[in-house]
């Protein structure tokens, strides 16, 4: 008769219990490296279907290990897969993301919307909302360029900003 350690994970009711032992474990660890719930419960569904087909030759004692060192070789495995997929649709020229005459239409006319609204600004704050928001120049920068302080750039990007947030509300 068999004891507790030596029962095999073959067994339904020492599998079960090597199962609810470690399923929050797993889950968590692979959903903590790709931050995507169900991508996180596939994987670690698929480290116990991987585990119950080799319980022959794991034993319960390393269980544990198998399971973690199967879930991070299957997240791998789909990583590398989504980089080749990614390389593929590159090459072919091809950019992921919407390009259809609907999404098409909406962005030009958020572009035209977003063009009147910044006409709208007076000069100043026009200048200093492109020169941080397009150009990407921090406040010292600008500061600096147009031979104001740091704190008129501050004033002049507040105004900007809540000048545009009123004109976005009435649009």
């Amino acid at each position: 008769m068999k004891t507790k350690q030596q029962a095999s994970l073959c067994e339904e009711s020492v599998f079960d219990q090597v199962y609810r032992d470690e399923l929050q474990a797993l889950y968590r660890f692979v959903y903590y490296k790709c931050g995507i719930s169900s991508v996180a419960e596939d994987l670690a569904q698929e480290a116990f279907i991987k585990l119950w087909e080799n319980c022959s030759k794991v034993e319960k004692e390393k269980a544990k290990a198998f399971l973690f060192t199967v879930a991070r070789n299957l997240f791998i495995n789909s990583v590398n897969r989504k980089k080749v997929a990614l390389r593929f649709e590159q090459e072919q020229g091809k950019t992921p993301g919407p390009d259809t005459p609907s999404f098409l239409l909406e962005q030009q006319e958020f572009q035209q919307r977003l063009e009147k609204m910044i006409s709208e600004l007076t000069e100043e704050q026009r200048e200093v909302f492109l020169l941080n928001r397009i150009d990407g120049l921090k406040y010292r920068e600008i500061a600096e360029l147009l031979s104001i302080s740091q704190k008129a750039v501050e004033k002049r990007m507040h105004k900007a900003l809540l000048k545009l947030r009123t004109l976005h509300d009435k649009i």
